[in-house]
């Protein structure tokens, strides 16, 4: 602080308040402040900032799920990356941690706040029944939930959430015009509530067109049991005539085992992606997906929290519908023989 108040020609208190945006002083004393201070490599002490109720310039987020899971997902990869642009222009650090279970994370959650180690939290994958935002309400601690219930009430707390119902139904719509029928869901994790809102979602969409052959099975999101789930009902003495997965990676390893099966896509089923990418434009035939911007769902729940975080009140803020883009993955169901797919 001495160093750069000699530098740049002000007094201790000035720099204070330059450094740490009270007001106080002009915007030209501020920026002469900052250059000074970045010419001389300065960075906030966070833990002299958290002892003396300035906050600790980091936001925190913990992840429970299956680790083997993560390096394949790349719904969580950008959502990170959108996370990460929102916090850098602000300079603020993201605390990341894997947690076994649930219990664990919410031991993480009373550890970052005994030690002022976080300023707010973001919160993914909400629950059916889910402790954390109590926790988080009985700690006082800022948060975020990431793909929560639009109704959700808490104190301190925003929900950044996706429409899953409506992309559901948009999918089971699209299917029933193409002639299908018998429709398998291979859904996620049991238990988060977007995956319980998708369940319930096509259950009532079948239910509401008479479709008595739909069925959703649960898995851990990961290709082994995307494939091993894919062999189990296409080999049933009634195999469904499409297949929804709730993300990239199961879908392609579904396809391939669909292929191992002897079942052509789509002459024989048609497979619809939950999460577009890459991934579902460099396989063959290329897979029909639910297109949305998981970066820009991570700048905005990133922005929800810093605006908590700097005493906004909490919002509950919807992303668009996720899209259905069409490619070779899907056709009309006839039995017998194949389906055509869409032109390229």
């Amino acid at each position: 602080m001495k160093d750069i108040a000699r530098r740049a020609g002000v007094s201790e208190s000035a720099v204070s308040f330059a450094l740490n945006g009270r007001p106080g002083v002009s915007e030209v004393t501020r920026d002469r402040v900052r250059r000074v201070a970045e010419q001389l490599g300065w960075r906030p002490n966070t833990a002299a900032r958290a002892l003396s109720g300035e906050g600790a310039a980091t936001v925190g987020f913990v992840l429970a799920r299956p680790a083997h899971t993560l390096g394949v997902d790349s719904f969580f990869l950008h959502l990170v990356s959108g996370i990460q642009e929102v916090l850098a222009e602000r300079h603020l650090g993201l605390l990341f941690q894997i947690a076994q279970d649930i219990p664990d994370e919410c031991a993480v959650y009373r550890r970052w706040w005994a030690e002022h180690r976080v300023d707010g939290v973001l919160v993914v994958d909400p629950r059916t029944d889910d402790p954390r935002p109590a926790l988080l309400d009985e700690l006082g601690l800022p948060a975020v939930v990431i793909g929560g219930a639009p109704d959700a009430r808490h104190p301190g707390q925003s929900t950044v959430w996706a429409d899953d119902a409506g992309a559901m139904a948009s999918v089971v719509d699209r299917l029933h015009a193409l002639g299908h029928r018998r429709i398998v869901h291979i859904a996620g994790l049991p238990g988060l509530a977007h995956t319980e809102r998708r369940i319930r979602t096509l259950r009532a969409e079948a239910g509401r067109r008479g479709l008595a052959q739909v069925e959703s099975v649960t898995t851990d999101y990961s290709d082994a049991e995307g494939a091993a789930v894919t062999r189990r009902v296409l080999g049933g003495a009634v195999p469904p005539t499409a297949l929804i997965y709730d993300n990239d990676v199961m879908a392609v390893a579904g396809m391939a085992a669909a292929a191992e099966s002897g079942h052509a896509v789509p002459g024989d089923v048609s497979v619809v992606a939950w999460e577009d990418s890459a991934l579902c434009r460099m396989v063959t035939p290329r897979l029909s997906a639910l297109s949305r911007d998981s970066v820009e769902f991570g700048r905005t729940a990133a922005r929800e929290l810093v605006a908590l975080v700097d005493g906004g009140p909490p919002r509950s803020v919807r992303v668009p519908v996720p899209e259905l883009i069409e490619r070779h993955s899907t056709g009309s169901a006839h039995p017998g023989r194949p389906a055509r797919g869409p032109l390229p």
